[in-house]
C-alpha cells in the first residue's frame, strides 16, 4: 500500500491515541460518521481545508498525517525484514505497520541499526583479539607479570616466617612487578581506546599498504602521467617491508596504467560498458590486470564503487579493497565460499558468482573471479598461482532477479548454521 493512501489508518490510530470517538471527531470537522468511517480505512481521500480540519482536532500537523514515516525509517525497516532469513515478514506491508505504530516502528528501526552497530564491532575486535601481534604480545606480558605476582604472593602467605634477607628480596619483586603490570595494562589499554585518536595502529605491513593505498583513492596520477614508482613519495610508510610491497605493488599499477591509458579507458567504457571480458580484448590484457584496473579507476567513471580482493595459492590475502556493504575481514582467513577461491581449483579459468552476505544488510553483488600463474612456468617446477576477484555492487533495481549464493565475511562472525563450508563455531551463532 502507498504510503500516501495511508492518511485514513493514521487519522484512526490518533483518534484512538487521543481517546477521541469516532462520531465526536466527525462533529468536529462537520462530516458524517460514516464518511470518517470511509476515510479512516483509506476507502476515501482527503487534502485540502478537511485534513486541516481534521489534523487540528488531532493536535498534529497535517504533514503527520500524509507523510508518515520517512524514507529512511521504511529502508531500515526493509532492510530488518530482509536480513530475518527464514523468519516470515511481511515486507510489503511495511509502509502500514510504520503508519499506524510509528513509535514501534521506530523502535524496531533503532534496535536494528544499533545490531548492525555491535556486529561490525565483534568483527573488529575479534579480528583484533586473535591475529593482531601486537595485542597477542601485550596480553601474553600481562599474563606472564600476573602469574609472577601471584606466585610471589603466595611465598609470602605461606605459614611461618622468612628470613628478613629473603622477605625483602619478595617484596621487592613484588613491587617490580606490580609496576610492570600497571605499566603493561596501562600501555594496552590505551592501544586498544583508540576511538578518540585519528591515528592508524596498522602494523603489519600488509595493512600499512592498504591503508596507504586508500588515502590515496586507490589511483595515484603519477604513474597515470607516466611517471615512474619512485615519483610517489611512500613517507607515511613506517617499515622498510610495508615500502617494499607498495613498491612492488606501485609497479603493478604502472604496467596496468601504461597498458590500458585512463582517457582510453573511460572511451572504451563508454562502447563496452562495465564488461571485463570485452574490455581486456580492446586493450589485449588478461582478466586479472583488467580486474586490478577496474578497481584502480578515480570515482566517477564506474556507475558504481569496485572491490578488489587478491590472495596466493595457500588462501592469504594479499591486497584487499573494500566496497561498501561486502564485509572484508582485517585479519585471518575468509570465507571458503568467495569466487576468489573456487577459482584457484581452475586457473584460467573465469568464474562469476552473483552472492549476498549474511548480517546487517541485503546487499548483492557479482563477484568476478580467476586464477592465473604468476611469471612463466618452468619444468621440474610448480607454478606460483595467484586468485584475484573484482566484488561490483548489484544495482538495487535488479537485486532478487537471480538465486544469490549466500556467503560471510569469516566464519568466525558468520550467523549462517546450515553451512557446509564451516571451519569453526560464529561467535554471533546465538543469534547477536
Amino acid at each position: 500500500m502507498a504510503r500516501d493512501t495511508l492518511t485514513g489508518s493514521r487519522i484512526r490510530e490518533r483518534r484512538l491515541m487521543i481517546g477521541l470517538r469516532q462520531a465526536d471527531l466527525a462533529r468536529k470537522v462537520d462530516i458524517s460518521a460514516s464518511y470518517l468511517n470511509l476515510i479512516e480505512h483509506n476507502r476515501r481521500r482527503i487534502g485540502g481545508k478537511l485534513l486541516v480540519d481534521i489534523a487540528a482536532a488531532l493536535s498534529v500537523e497535517p504533514s503527520m498525517l500524509t507523510e508518515g514515516a520517512e524514507a529512511a525509517l521504511l529502508a531500515t525497516l526493509r532492510e530488518a525484514a530482509a536480513d530475518a532469513g527464514s523468519t516470515a515478514a511481511e515486507a510489503d506491508r511495511v509502509d502500514e505497520f510504520a503508519g499506524r505504530f510509528p513509535g514501534w516502528a521506530e523502535v524496531l528501526a533503532r534496535l536494528f541499526r544499533r545490531v548492525g552497530s555491535l556486529e561490525r564491532t565483534v568483527e573488529t575486535l575479534s579480528d583484533r583479539l586473535t591475529h593482531d601481534p601486537h595485542l597477542a604480545a601485550s596480553l601474553h606480558e600481562v599474563l606472564s607479570t600476573a602469574a609472577a605476582i601471584r606466585s610471589t604472593a603466595a611465598i609470602l602467605a605461606e605459614p611461618g616466617e622468612l628470613e628478613a634477607e629473603w622477605r625483602d628480596r619478595f617484596h621487592r619483586n613484588l613491587h617490580q612487578d606490580a609496576e610492570r603490570l600497571a605499566e603493561s595494562s596501562k600501555s594496552l589499554v590505551g592501544w586498544l581506546d583508540d576511538s578518540e585518536a585519528g591515528e592508524d595502529r596498522t602494523g603489519v605491513p600488509v595493512e600499512q599498504v592498504e591503508a596507504f593505498v586508500a588515502g590515496r583513492g586507490h589511483h595515484f596520477t603519477e604513474l597515470e602521467k607516466g611517471g615512474s614508482v619512485a615519483d610517489v613519495p611512500l613517507d607515511n610508510l613506517a617499515s622498510g617491508a610495508a615500502r617494499e610491497i607498495a613498491r612492488s605493488m606501485l609497479a603493478v599499477y604502472a604496467a596496468d596504467a601504461r597498458a590500458m591509458p585512463l582517457p582510453e579507458m573511460v572511451s572504451a567504457l563508454d562502447v563496452l560498458g562495465l564488461d571485463p571480458v570485452a574490455l581486456a580484448r580492446r586493450f589485449g590484457v588478461g582478466l586479472p590486470a583488467m580486474f586490478r584496473r577496474l578497481a584502480s579507476l578515480p570515482e566517477g567513471v564506474l556507475p558504481h564503487e569496485a572491490g578488489l580482493v587478491i590472495c596466493d595459492a595457500s588462501g592469504s590475502i594479499l591486497f584487499r579493497k573494500p566496497v561498501t556493504g561486502f564485509a572484508l575481514p582485517r585479519h585471518g582467513e575468509s570465507c571458503p565460499l568467495w569466487p576468489l577461491y573456487a577459482a584457484l581449483g581452475r586457473p584460467l579459468v573465469p568464474i562469476r558468482r552473483r552472492v549476498s552476505q549474511l548480517g546487517r544488510n541485503a546487499a548483492e553483488f557479482d563477484c568476478l573471479a580467476v586464477a592465473w600463474p604468476e611469471g612463466m612456468p618452468e619444468f621440474d617446477s610448480d607454478p606460483v598461482i595467484r586468485s584475484v576477484m573484482l566484488i561490483l555492487p548489484v544495482p538495487t533495481a535488479e537485486r532478487g532477479r537471480q538465486a544469490a549464493q549466500p556467503v560471510g565475511a569469516s566464519c568466525r562472525v558468520c550467523p549462517r548454521r546450515d553451512c557446509a563450508a564451516r571451519r569453526e563455531p560464529s561467535i554471533l551463532s546465538e543469534g547477536f
